[in-house]
């Protein structure tokens, strides 16, 4: 687990800096999901769907999604699908780079450097829970509610 502050909006749209260490050791994990872009058909669906499935992720974990986007991008994306979870911007990319989350993608045969869309779930003593690489947006939060036993 790497430590870290980014600028980052609350679930109420107030900017403020997320560190993870402040978020440690409060008892829940921290689902820290890494996704490309704010507002792209893929990352609507995996936020609406941590959205729609926060009341049932609450007890055990803290959501916060991280992307290279502003915050200004952030607070649009989080009004327009009234998203109640952290939204933290990592517009240098270290974060992303220190989390695996960035590299080398091949789309369609053509290979690019990019967000690879990633999940880790921090336990509260700082430890790697569980860690999830080139996730697939559609299904996603089932997949962590099953590893919690929360499936339907």
């Amino acid at each position: 687990m790497k430590d870290f502050c980014l600028p980052a909006i609350d679930e109420n749209g107030q900017e403020f800096t997320f560190c993870l260490k402040d978020y440690l050791g409060k008892g829940k994990d921290i689902i820290l999901y890494f996704y490309p872009k704010d507002d792209t058909p893929g990352c609507t669906t995996e936020a609406c769907d941590f959205r729609d499935n926060l009341n049932r992720l609450k007890d055990f974990a803290i959501v916060v999604g991280v992307s290279p986007d502003s915050i200004e991008s952030h607070k649009k994306f989080k009004e327009k699908y009234n998203l109640n979870f952290i939204l933290a911007s990592d517009q240098n990319l270290e974060v992303l780079k220190a989390y695996d989350a960035y590299g080398e993608k091949n789309m369609y045969g053509k290979k690019s450097m990019g967000v690879i869309r990633s999940t880790y779930i921090i336990a509260p003593d700082g430890t790697i829970k569980k860690h999830w690489k080139n996730v697939k947006a559609k299904g996603h939060v089932e997949q962590i509610l099953k590893f919690y036993g929360e499936s339907k």
